[in-house]
């Protein structure tokens, strides 16, 4: 979890550089540099959160290791996100990212990074509360 929490606070900063950015068709290097930053932590964190947390509280709550729409739908259930929808939206986002080879293509995704990375700050805090709720961590 702290992990976690270090990978929250990294996208959140990341997050704060990027929200302000007023048109995106003439961002600044410094700006784009900041998006790309982004853009890489959006997709490790996801990653991170998804592959390696939800399925490490299986392994603590005892859950059958399954597919990973398995390991979704239970987090589902714990009440990290609303609707598996939500879930859903963020891991496209997150293959957008990691199959963008062209800049231009990536400053496509601005406003949906943008506001996928809220949905995904709520995602890391509902299951950091869960895992402290329930004495998982320190």
């Amino acid at each position: 979890m702290q992990q976690l929490q270090s990978q929250r606070d990294w996208l959140q900063r990341s997050f704060d550089q990027c929200s302000d950015v007023g048109e995106i068709s003439s961002l600044a290097p410094e700006q784009f540099d900041s998006f790309e930053a982004l853009c890489s932590r959006y997709a490790r964190t996801v990653d991170f959160l998804v592959r390696k947390v939800f399925r490490a509280l299986d392994e603590l709550e005892f859950e059958a290791q399954g597919t990973l729409i398995d390991v979704v739908n239970r987090a589902h259930k714990r009440g990290f996100f609303d609707k598996i929808d939500d879930i859903k939206r963020v891991r496209d986002i997150r293959n957008e990212i990691a199959h963008e080879y062209l800049d231009d293509m990536l400053l496509s995704l601005f406003s949906d990074v943008l506001e996928s990375t809220l949905v995904v700050l709520e995602i890391l805090d509902r299951t950091m509360l869960y895992a402290k709720e329930r004495n998982l961590i320190p």
